[in-house]
């Protein structure tokens, strides 16, 4: 049972980011993009490729920004 509650709390979670992401992709980008740049420099760039490749997924799957 414990286990059901917290895949219910995370699909929660999930299920809140979306609606954020989507009515705000500009702060979602930008403090991605922050977060890549701190997680690069900490690592030293030993996973710089999969921050990248990560960074592009997400910003093509946020909506397109208003003009």
């Amino acid at each position: 049972m414990a286990k059901i509650k917290k895949l219910a709390a995370l699909a929660g979670a999930a299920a809140a980011a979306r609606k954020y992401a989507a009515k705000n992709p500009e702060k979602v980008d930008r403090m991605a993009t922050k977060a890549g740049r701190i997680i690069d420099e900490r690592t030293k760039g030993k996973y710089h490729d999969k921050i990248d490749n990560t960074l592009r997924k997400l910003r093509s799957s946020l909506p397109k920004q208003r003009p």
